[in-house]
């Protein structure tokens, strides 16, 4: 069984990605690691990530980059977003993603295309999103965890030129499956959009 999970920045999809891996037994693959790791790879070699030629040299980086926190970080998701727009980035990472779909028994995918390009096929689709102001404010609330001189007003503009970006972009832009379901969380606790994400998944598919 393959779940596709998709949605805008800090609007909860990997948190509903995780708890929909751990409820059906599957492995989880939080995509936007792969370009937080050609951002992060971009720049510890003196690369623009901004540049398409920079950012494709650094599509090989080692596995292990995928386990260091900075990938985490506010600078690492801005850095994912402009690798993200040169499409020959993301041609190099479409059959690693693919392939960890497509394994025995399925997988759970969260990102920006997988309903759209990487699992056109997947058994169920959930695309997340909430109001800006609301991601802002959850961006906001984590970042003062480490940053205590966190700046709202500029977390919310970050997120709109993200969004931007993402949508705009020639190559895979973001956007809803067309039999993809709608997940609003705005108004929703964690646990609330698990549960409902649960139960859409199950409508679809026929498995608890």
């Amino acid at each position: 069984m393959i779940i596709a999970v998709d949605g805008p920045a800090a609007s909860g999809k990997g948190t509903i990605a995780r708890a929909l891996a751990a409820h059906f037994g599957l492995p989880w693959l939080d995509t936007g690691l792969l370009y937080r790791a050609v951002g992060v790879s971009a720049v510890r070699a003196g690369r623009d990530p901004n540049n398409a030629e920079d950012a494709l040299a650094a599509c090989d980086f080692p596995e292990a980059l995928l386990d260091d926190p900075e990938l985490r970080s506010e600078a690492a998701g801005k850095y994912a977003s402009f690798v993200s727009t040169h499409p020959a980035v993301r041609e190099a990472l479409v059959h690693r993603q693919r392939s960890f779909a497509h394994q025995p028994g399925g997988a759970v995918l969260d990102g920006r295309d997988i309903g759209t390009i990487i699992a056109p096929d997947a058994d169920a689709k959930l695309f997340v999103t909430a109001s800006t102001e609301a991601r802002a404010e959850r961006r906001y609330r984590d970042e003062l965890k480490t940053n205590a001189e966190a700046d709202l007003a500029a977390i919310l503009a970050d997120i709109e030129d993200r969004d931007r970006r993402d949508s705009e972009r020639a190559s895979a832009p973001l956007k809803r499956a067309g039999d993809a379901d709608l997940l609003d969380t705005t108004n929703l606790t964690i646990s609330a959009a698990v549960q409902r994400a649960i139960a859409l998944v199950e409508a679809r598919t026929g498995k608890r």
